[in-house]
C-alpha cells in the first residue's frame, strides 16, 4: 500500500521536529522545509500528498502567500493544505480557508489531533479526485485539471467554491444542513459560521448565474441547500 508523505512547512526546528516525529510514528512519510520558497521548489518536485503549512515565516513568502500560489496553480491546486498558526482569530481562519487552506489548526495543538486532522482531509481529497469528469446539464467539473467549464466556457471560481460545487455535484438531489456541509466540505473541526457558509454559497451561485446554471444550488426552506437539476424543485430565493 502507497504511504503518503507528508511536507512540513515551520520555520521553527523544534516544531518541525515534533510533527516529523508524530507524523512517523502514525504511518507518513514526511519533508521539512524550513521556508515558503524552498517548500514550494519542494512540492513541484516531489508533490507531497498534503502540505503543513505555517502561517507567519521569514524570507518574504508567507504561508498564506505560499498557499495562494499554490491554489493558483492547475498542476498544484489540488494538492491539499493545512494552516499552522498562532493567530486564533476567526478573521484569519477566514483569510486562509479563503486563500484555498483545506483546514486550519492554532498553535499550540496536540499531535494527535493534527494526524486525526490530516486522515480527514486526506480523505476529503481523495473523494474528490475522481479520473472521470462530472456532467450535469452542460455544467462540467473536471476532477483532474481541476476546471469547471460551461460548455466552451472556463469558469473561474475560489478553491472553496470548487471543493462546494465538487460536493454538490456528487451528492445531487440531497438536501443537506450547513452542518453537514460543513463536514462535508470544510471538514468538522473547522471552525466556519453559518453566514460564511452563506457567502462562499452567494459566490458559486455568481459564478453560475452568467450561464444560467446557478438555478442548479437550491435552497431549501428550514433545512439548507441542495444541487438539483430539476426545474420544478428550483427555489427563486438565490441568496438563501
Amino acid at each position: 500500500m502507497r504511504t503518503d508523505t507528508i511536507l512540513i512547512v515551520d520555520d521553527e526546528l523544534p516544531i518541525r521536529e515534533m510533527i516529523h516525529t508524530a507524523l512517523e510514528m502514525a504511518g507518513y512519510d514526511c519533508l521539512e522545509a524550513a521556508d515558503a520558497r524552498s517548500a514550494h521548489q519542494m512540492i513541484v518536485d516531489q508533490r507531497p500528498a498534503l502540505v503543513l503549512l505555517d502561517w507567519m515565516m521569514p524570507g518574504g513568502l508567507s504561508g498564506i502567500d505560499l498557499c495562494r500560489r499554490l491554489k493558483r496553480d492547475e498542476s498544484l491546486a489540488e494538492i491539499p493544505v493545512i494552516m499552522l498558526t498562532a493567530l486564533g482569530e476567526e478573521d484569519y481562519k477566514v483569510q486562509g480557508l479563503d486563500a484555498g487552506a483545506d483546514d486550519y489548526m492554532t498553535k499550540p495543538f496536540s499531535t494527535r489531533e493534527l494526524v486525526s486532522r490530516i486522515k480527514a482531509v486526506l480523505r476529503r481529497a481523495n473523494a474528490l479526485s475522481g479520473d472521470k469528469p462530472i456532467e450535469a446539464e452542460g455544467l462540467v467539473l473536471d476532477p483532474q485539471g481541476q476546471r469547471v467549464s460551461a460548455g466552451t466556457h472556463l469558469l473561474e471560481m475560489g478553491p472553496t467554491e470548487y471543493r462546494l460545487l465538487a460536493f454538490f455535484m456528487t451528492h445531487p438531489e440531497r438536501a443537506y444542513t450547513r452542518t453537514q456541509m460543513l463536514d462535508q466540505v470544510w471538514g468538522g473541526n473547522v471552525y466556519v459560521e453559518d453566514r460564511t457558509i452563506d457567502v462562499h454559497i452567494r459566490r458559486l451561485r455568481k459564478v453560475l448565474e452568467p450561464h444560467g446554471y446557478d438555478r442548479f444550488v437550491q435552497t431549501v426552506r428550514g433545512t439548507g441547500y441542495r444541487f438539483s437539476t430539476r426545474v420544478d424543485q428550483y427555489r427563486s430565493e438565490a441568496e438563501g
